[in-house]
């Protein structure tokens, strides 16, 4: 006899009959996709105390308004993150740090160049001290995403890390003129990367050729099949003359986060 599986409508995973939440990603199984009539859909609002897996370990997700991410890490499992939102951990579990390239380019932009790791077996928590939500983007072998600054939580040690720099993308009012992406990429292995979006978060993919200009400190995420190049805007208000927009050109998805603060970036 056949047993039906539930589809999950965020990360596409089959999950067994009568589970109320995804195993892999934490989205609520009884709740339908929330789209705009422009076709943004709402990034699913994890419920207190849900649970998701990756690898061995599990991920228990604490609160709403500012969502904590609480690791119970298995032996061999690890994962890397941004050093200040750690949040409290085991005091067995090791810690270690992880050079990520870039040197004085990337500390005078404002960006870590030294990630800190922490090893299973044991229990980590990880928050970012800003309201909004905890996005779970379940990675399958094969995937590039791109991420702004200071918006990822974590990601499991299956993900390769990289950079990349957008020249021109820089808010006029902020100074600098450019912005860092943080890069996933997964190859043979799945993983799972965590980002804390401020405010809420929204998700579009878009058409082969389709373009949508985003202000970059809307900017959240996308798949890196997704061009992005800085545009400016002539706008006579005030001593205001120029706007700067983010120009996105399909295909595939864009995040965006409706509460934004701007990063200085070199």
């Amino acid at each position: 006899m056949t047993v039906e599986r539930i589809a999950c409508e965020w990360c596409r995973v089959q999950n067994p009959p009568g589970t109320t939440s995804c195993q892999t990603c934490g989205a609520p199984l009884d709740e339908r996709n929330r789209v705009t009539d422009s076709g943004w859909r709402e990034a699913p609002r994890l419920r207190d105390l849900t649970e998701f897996r990756f690898s061995g370990s599990v991920c228990q997700v604490e609160g709403e308004l500012v969502p904590v991410a609480e690791m119970a890490l298995a032996p061999n499992d690890w994962v890397y993150f941004e050093h200040h939102v750690m949040l409290w951990k085991d005091e067995r579990v090791p810690l270690s740090s992880m050079q990520t390239g870039g040197g004085l380019r990337r500390m005078f932009a404002g960006m870590p160049f030294v990630l800190s790791v922490a090893s299973g077996p044991g229990r980590i928590a990880f928050s970012r001290d800003a309201p909004g939500e905890l996005v779970v983007l379940p990675m399958h072998p094969g995937m590039e995403l791109d991420v702004r600054e200071h918006a990822f939580l974590l990601a499991a040690g299956s993900v390769n890390y990289s950079f990349i720099r957008i020249k021109g993308l820089a808010n006029i009012l902020h100074g600098g003129n450019g912005m860092y992406l943080d890069r996933f990429i997964t190859q043979q292995y799945p993983g799972v990367l965590l980002l804390h979006g401020n405010g809420n978060v929204l998700e579009r993919t878009l058409r082969p050729g389709e373009k949508i200009l985003v202000e970059p400190g809307g900017f959240l995420y996308k798949d890196a099949s997704v061009q992005m190049q800085a545009v400016q805007q002539d706008l006579r208000v005030g001593l205001m003359r120029k706007l700067y927009l983010a120009e996105m050109t399909g295909p595939g998805r864009v995040g965006i986060q409706s509460m934004y603060v701007h990063h200085r970036t070199g």
